[in-house]
């Protein structure tokens, strides 16, 4: 895959599965579940940006966060899946990156890391269920610094050879914005768009999905 992204597909998903173990169950279905490489709008949109404290939110195996860490960020990752983030640990100490990423254990419905940070990253961050992403951001943008940015990529849909198709709300760039209820005078709306990009279909050929991105930065 040209880059890390989500399926959402609950192959594992019972009715009582919590989302920890339904993470954990989808993460042990094999060795990888995504590329390892950082996803191609984060890199667009943190290149040239003076690192600081970053947060990974949903950090999955740590494509971002290593990469950012690379990049000069001091990273706090964060994920419901106990699976994901020793993966992520593991490729950080591979990359020689350990020393700048944190990795907690989070589920967001639940709990938030603390603190502020000048870089707020959410990629993907979908979940199948009672998944209360909009609050889950509006909670992500009050930990942005004065200055800082808050950058959201999500699907815009199901991509056309997924044949399973839980209940999972994909909301426009707008809807995105408009949901995070940032106050007036007080953030900048830098991006708020669709794009398409390529994605091999599981079968290995070509395919193309739509995602959209939003990235916001605090002013005050």
């Amino acid at each position: 895959m040209p880059e890390q992204t989500h399926d959402h597909r609950p192959e594992t998903a019972t009715a009582t599965a919590t989302g920890a173990e339904y993470w954990d169950a989808r993460y042990q279905e094999s060795e990888r579940i995504w590329s390892g490489k950082a996803n191609a709008i984060l890199v667009r949109e943190t290149e040239g940006v003076t690192p600081g404290r970053a947060l990974d939110l949903g950090s999955g195996e740590g494509g971002d966060a290593v990469w950012l860490a690379h990049h000069g960020w001091r990273v706090t990752a964060t994920d419901i899946s106990a699976v994901a983030l020793e993966r992520g640990a593991a490729h950080a100490a591979e990359a020689g990156v350990a020393d700048r990423i944190e990795w907690q254990r989070h589920d967001l419905a639940e709990s938030f890391p603390a603190g502020e940070f000048d870089l707020v990253t959410a990629s993907f961050l979908h979940s199948y269920g009672d998944f209360p992403r909009e609050r889950i951001l509006r909670t992500a943008a009050g930990s942005v610094a004065p200055g800082g940015i808050l950058l959201i990529v999500g699907h815009a849909g199901w991509a056309d050879w997924q044949q399973d198709r839980p209940e999972v709300r994909f909301p426009t760039p707008e809807q995105v914005v408009a949901e995070l209820e940032l106050p007036d005078g007080a953030w900048e709306v830098l991006l708020a768009e669709e794009h398409e990009r390529a994605q091999d279909q599981p079968d290995g050929r070509p395919g193309t999905r739509t995602d959209n991105a939003v990235k916001v930065r605090r002013l005050r």
